[in-house]
């Protein structure tokens, strides 16, 4: 768990864990440089709770935090949890029976439930929705490219996986669905116990809001380079279902990246007949003559519009497209 500047919500925060019914744990809190109480407030929980680690590791970002607390556990499962949150009292036993009970799965998460001091805005709720809609190894697998799929503090991994992939990493895009990308790209498998475990805050002052490694050019770059160097690799063609924003942004970042895009789909009679990035713009009903030119493709479908992708999908379904085979969303 690292810390940073988090006085106010702390002791919730421990409260919840040292509740747990799973009594066999450390927490491995790594103060990332505070200049509040946190420092004072994690030394007198560990005098009360040996359980309790505090690490000191100066100002050194989040990123380094985690790899230092990952580096100080000692358990065969880490879970990840963050000081502005609060776990459900049964979260380390159910998540670790998960573990015990499947030997295939090497990360479970949990459902969520976000809360915060006010109301909780639209946007987080559909992100909730559709993170609790996926549950089982082959619903994360298939949506894996969407957003990312498992809630960081959510999740429980086997410590021997998480360091063989060597960790975290910085490289000005999200830490977390970095870390889920390289996951899936090793044949690591997800699933969660469908369960709301995790209180989720929801606040102005998250990092996802004010650091700019979670914009969304920086989740689009991460999906771009984990698309080349997975799906779209041995492929001799690529479409994008979306000539829109999205669709645009998404091939920006794949042809900087060195891969052509042969052709757009789009439903806009004002965009269809164009060219996009020299590829171009199609309506649906020339589809499958645009993949029918190649003998492998791949088509990513980059449409962000709500409800969107629940269409595209029956298109593609119709046309006789299996999706993760022929397609994968992407927004």
């Amino acid at each position: 768990m690292p810390v940073y500047n988090a006085a106010g919500t702390l002791p919730d925060a421990l409260k919840s864990i040292t509740g747990q019914t799973l009594a066999d744990f450390e927490v491995i809190a790594v103060d990332d440089g505070s200049d509040d109480d946190s420092g004072m407030i994690l030394e007198a929980w560990r005098r009360g709770d040996r359980r309790i680690k505090p690490v000191n590791a100066g100002r050194v970002g989040l990123v380094e935090a985690l790899n230092r607390g990952l580096s100080v556990c000692e358990g065969t499962y880490v879970a990840r949890m963050d000081a502005d949150d609060r776990m459900h009292p049964s979260r380390l036993a159910r998540q670790a029976e998960l573990l015990e009970s499947r030997p295939d799965i090497s990360v479970a998460g949990s459902l969520v439930e976000t809360f915060a001091d006010g109301s909780v805005g639209e946007g987080m709720k559909i992100y909730e929705a559709w993170l609790n809609s996926l549950v089982e190894p082959e619903d994360i697998a298939r949506e894996i490219y969407i957003e990312s799929p498992v809630a960081h503090p959510s999740a429980m991994v086997r410590r021997d996986d998480f360091v063989k992939l060597g960790g975290y990493r910085d490289l000005g895009w999200p830490e977390d669905y970095d870390l889920w990308l390289r996951c899936h790209a090793a044949g690591l498998r997800f699933a969660k116990v469908p369960e709301v475990l995790l209180y989720w805050r929801e606040h102005d002052g998250r990092l996802t809001r004010t650091d700019s490694r979670y914009s969304v050019e920086n989740f689009l770059r991460v999906k771009a380079r984990f698309l080349i160097d997975g799906p779209l690799d041995g492929r001799d063609g690529l479409i994008v279902w979306g000539a829109g924003q999205t669709g645009r942004r998404l091939s920006k970042h794949l042809v900087r990246m060195g891969r052509t895009v042969d052709a757009f789909v789009d439903i806009s009679p004002r965009k269809i007949g164009g060219i996009l990035r020299g590829a171009p713009v199609i309506g649906p009903g020339g589809l499958m003559d645009a993949w029918s030119r190649h003998s492998r493709p791949m088509l990513v479908v980059a449409v962000s519009s709500r409800g969107a992708r629940k269409l595209i999908r029956q298109a593609l379904q119709g046309m006789g497209l299996a999706e993760v085979d022929d397609y994968l969303c992407a927004a």
